[in-house]
């Protein structure tokens, strides 16, 4: 399934508007899996990576995924050492360290993603091509008190204990929570996409209760500000380990978190649907007709 790139833009979060995706675009501050693209009306696949090169805080658009975290959680990262689990380009990486931390494991499967300056940032040790399933706490020499999580194509199931094993007695864990690799089979629709509410609290439930089951203790859930690939929703869980607290009540947080994510992200696209209807209204007659409707509306 593939798009225009300027809807894509709007539906994912990144602006506000097409007249700005289209201002971007053709200014050549958008890029599409890794290039510059400069045609707003161009199509391409819903599961491509979508980045805006314009005066952004962080090296990838996964830094305002975590930054927006942070603060719902309110969490204070300063001074810790952290590891980041499936770091890619390194948006995460990159909000750890200008919120504070002091040294960053930055853990990736692939090879030659990360971004070249926290590449080269004292405070940052690559480890890539590194399958976190199968790494140990003695690989790594400095005592590592949070975790971040962002992995695909792999259910958190798989992950989260490994990580578990990675603290010495305690830690944090922020866990991004991708529906479309979480849910049954059967519940996904065509191209990845997991739009049913009641699926997403299925998840959320169900992936926070094996979390208690394990050892942790579920501290908050919010939502991403930003969608993922094919427009999917997605979720933050925070976890601790050898703290002893109280769960939160997910079963009735949970509705609340996804109701918000749903309303303000569908609003979202609803302003989209009008810009685009808009737009072939604009289109459809000749410029001097036009500018009589205007003036008369």
């Amino acid at each position: 399934m593939s798009r225009r790139l300027d809807i894509m833009l709007v539906e994912r979060g990144l602006v506000d508007s097409l007249e700005r995706a289209k201002r971007l675009i053709m200014a050549g501050k958008v890029l599409v899996d890794g290039q510059k693209a400069d045609k707003p009306g161009k199509f391409f696949s819903v599961d491509a990576s979508i980045e805006i090169r314009e005066n952004t805080p962080y090296v990838s658009r996964g830094g305002l995924k975590l930054a927006k975290a942070l603060r719902d959680f309110d969490i204070d990262v300063s001074g810790k050492v952290a590891i980041d689990v499936g770091a890619s380009t390194g948006g995460f990486t990159d909000c750890l360290l200008q919120h504070g931390a002091k040294f960053v494991y930055a853990v990736d499967v692939g090879y030659g993603q990360l971004a070249w300056k926290l590449r080269n940032d004292p405070r940052v040790k690559v480890l890539e091509r590194t399958n976190i399933r199968y790494v140990q706490r003695s690989d790594f020499s400095k005592r590592i008190e949070l975790a971040t999580v962002d992995v695909s194509f792999i259910s958190l199931r798989k992950v989260l204990p490994v990580v578990a094993t990675l603290f010495n007695k305690s830690g944090d864990i922020i866990a991004l929570v991708k529906p479309q690799f979480e849910a049954q089979r059967h519940l996904v629709e065509k191209g990845g996409v997991v739009k049913n509410p009641e699926v997403h609290k299925q998840v959320i439930v169900e992936l926070t209760n094996f979390s208690i089951r394990n050892g942790f203790t579920v501290s908050g859930v919010t939502y991403s500000p930003i969608t993922g690939p094919a427009g999917n929703i997605e979720y933050f869980i925070y976890l601790k380990l050898g703290q002893k607290r109280n769960n939160i009540d997910v079963v009735n947080l949970a509705p609340q978190v996804i109701h918000e994510a749903h309303s303000t992200i569908e609003k979202r696209a609803s302003g989209c649907e009008k810009a685009k209807r808009a737009n072939r209204r604009y289109h459809k007659y000749p410029k001097h007709i036009v500018a009589v409707m205007i003036t008369s509306s």
